[in-house]
């Protein structure tokens, strides 16, 4: 599984595609979640995912230790690199 940020950048923009909060094309890696329709429910599945995804446990306060998409892929590949 390749860990690097923008790959898991690219994996992140297409949840928040599938999970039907925006359409794919407007909005970019450094838009707010916040502005993507993120809540405590969206937050929690959105953890969901990248625990199933990459093997990670990650508690849902990481997105909103990392704001944007871009942060997110950056927290998401330091942790895998110090797993």
């Amino acid at each position: 599984m390749t860990t690097d940020a923008p790959t898991i950048e690219s994996w992140l923009m297409g949840r928040v595609v599938a999970y039907g909060k925006v359409d794919a094309g407007t909005f970019d890696a450094a838009t707010p979640l916040a502005d993507l329709g993120l809540d405590s429910v969206y937050a929690l599945t959105l953890c969901g995912d990248i625990e199933d995804e990459f093997d990670l446990d990650v508690d849902p306060t990481i997105v909103w230790d990392h704001p944007t998409i871009g942060e997110l892929a950056e927290g998401i590949s330091e942790r895998l690199a110090a797993a």
